[in-house]
């Protein structure tokens, strides 16, 4: 037992120095972007006509901002699936002061602030991008047929705080009338998150709202929506994102309350013990409001709070490449 505590702290020390230091690997593309350059890594050159691409991964990393491991563990996921061939994965890099600083990177590259990249805040330079409307920028690229000329099918996904911007993303993301001409599908992957946006004030774990009054701000609720959202009042939110094609894929070893990078703070507490749970109460939450709703929950047999084990597990495979 006491090992095992050990190693917990040293996850957790390892994970706050890495948050606080800046990661070592730098994703190699730029995408060019209002004002600055967005870190991009990439499973092809996706500056030329690819023709045999079918589908288009984009894997959002976590609160480390470790996009290249994100980007092999998909590139494996796809070619276990037998779909690497057809497959472009894009891994978005959302990088802090500390990593440009680290890496000795040219001022061009966007930076945010702590993990408000996250919420969807925009960048602090050189500047003023929401995260999401990065993610817009980059489906927005991936629909020029040109580029592109076989693209069917775009999923979104992430894991753990990537699960969080996805879920968000799905839920406040801008529409794209580009994709519905062309008949690309647009899907949502949302892995393994320690919270999820909210609706309304209800909450499946009683507590004193008076101690915990931005539990329903945003990101855990629809109050104080960042600009990015302005101008979507919250029932048109709530319809766009419950018709959305979202999978929720849920560890069922992912139980641990006291796990180093969950989210602890009240307004997430509210939602539950730990990630399993909250992810289940969150699918509970959406059916009651609209019982005929088409997301699905996906639980992975032995596998915790594991990206590549998500991923590239079967059930990973099926929600990631299955059409």
């Amino acid at each position: 037992m006491r090992v095992l505590t050990l190693v917990a702290l040293w996850i957790a020390c390892a994970s706050a120095q890495a948050a606080e230091h800046g990661v070592k690997d730098i994703s190699p593309e730029r995408l060019a972007l209002d004002g600055g350059e967005l870190a991009v890594g990439l499973s092809q050159d996706w500056r030329q006509p690819l023709p045999q691409i079918q589908r288009a991964l984009i894997i959002v990393h976590g609160r480390l901002r470790n996009a290249q491991t994100y980007l092999h563990s998909a590139e494996q996921a796809a070619s276990q699936a037998g779909q690497g061939a057809n497959t472009l994965v894009i891994a978005p890099q959302f990088l802090n002061e500390s990593d440009v600083q680290r890496n000795h990177l040219e001022r061009q590259v966007l930076r945010w602030k702590g993990n408000d990249w996250m919420a969807g805040e925009a960048s602090i330079g050189p500047g003023q991008v929401s995260s999401y409307g990065a993610l817009d920028q980059i489906i927005k690229h991936l629909g020029n047929r040109t580029l592109f000329p076989a693209l069917k099918d775009i999923v979104v996904a992430g894991h753990s705080g990537g699960g969080q911007v996805v879920q968000r993303f799905a839920l406040i993301g801008h529409e794209h009338p580009t994709l519905q001409r062309e008949g690309i599908s647009l899907r949502f992957v949302v892995a393994n998150p320690s919270s999820y946006a909210y609706f309304s004030p209800q909450r499946p774990v009683r507590f004193d709202a008076a101690s915990c009054p931005g539990f329903d701000n945003w990101k855990y609720g629809l109050q104080q929506l960042p600009d990015y959202a302005r101008g979507q009042s919250t029932e048109q939110l709530e319809q766009a994102y419950v018709s959305r094609t979202v999978t929720y894929l849920l560890g069922q070893q992912d139980t641990d309350p006291n796990h180093p990078a969950l989210d602890k703070s009240c307004e997430a507490e509210a939602q539950g013990a730990y990630r399993l749970i909250r992810g289940h109460n969150y699918f509970d939450y959406l059916k009651q409001r609209h019982p005929q709703l088409s997301h699905r929950l996906v639980e992975v047999p032995g596998v915790g709070h594991n990206g590549d084990g998500m991923l590239t597990s079967p059930e990973g495979q099926k929600a990631l490449f299955a059409r």
